[in-house]
């Protein structure tokens, strides 16, 4: 938003100073219809951008408890619905000092938010233990990547490790029979830096783990 601001501001001084200029010198611009135009279209689509932030925020905030923040959201269909849901994903404030990645890892809070028919959010799920803490990723630092959805689908990605390099991708399936969500895949990948080349692969399915909720996965449970 800033850079479009600066953008129009950059812009329009450049016109006042060509129209400033003497007759007699060889570029002179003036300020068109259609230049008038883009620069209202510009300022209106700045202004509903920063409105719509605004919304998004003030409806996603109710949903975050006192000392924590939101570390990353994501809008999609979760429910199959044709309604764009939220998953809220949160890191208690201060993490980076009190959390120990093996006595005691803080934990991040995801949240499925589901929209009804009348465009109110509620929360529906929540599970405390299916993204990694934010010194689980060893040298590589917090090892969170970001969240995907698709069609009743989402994925939780992490990537982490030192001179072995490694990546975990937890996905879930929205169940319209159950209106629940369940493990679907957890699928990691890892190499050595001097090996890139000479990745090992390892995907566990429901034939590997059973039926397993959203709100049960416990993301340690390997470590």
């Amino acid at each position: 938003m800033k850079k479009i601001e600066s953008n129009i501001l950059h812009f329009l001084i450049l016109t006042l100073v060509s129209c400033s200029q003497h007759p007699n010198q060889h570029k002179t611009t003036a300020i068109g219809p259609d230049a008038l135009k883009n620069t209202r279209d510009n300022q209106i689509k700045t202004e509903t951008l920063k409105q719509e932030i605004d919304s998004s925020f003030s409806e996603l905030s109710k949903f975050v408890p006192k000392n924590y923040s939101i570390l990353d959201t994501i809008s999609g269909d979760l429910n199959l619905d044709n309604i764009n849901d939220y998953i809220l994903v949160l890191n208690k404030n201060g993490e980076d000092t009190i959390s120990d990645v093996i006595d005691n890892p803080e934990r991040r809070p995801l949240m499925i938010l589901l929209r009804d028919q009348f465009n109110k959010l509620r929360l529906e799920k929540r599970n405390d233990n299916t993204v990694y803490c934010i010194d689980c990723g060893g040298m590589m630092g917090d090892p969170f990547s970001g969240i995907s959805i698709k069609n009743g689908y989402f994925s939780v990605e992490h990537y982490g490790g030192s001179a072995w390099r490694w990546s975990r991708i937890i996905t879930y399936k929205y169940s319209k029979r159950d209106k629940e969500w369940y493990l679907h895949k957890d699928g990691s990948e890892s190499f050595h830096t001097t090996e890139p080349e000479k990745v090992e692969s390892q995907i566990e399915t429901i034939k590997d783990f059973g039926q397993v909720r959203f709100e049960d996965f416990y993301i340690y449970e390997k470590d």
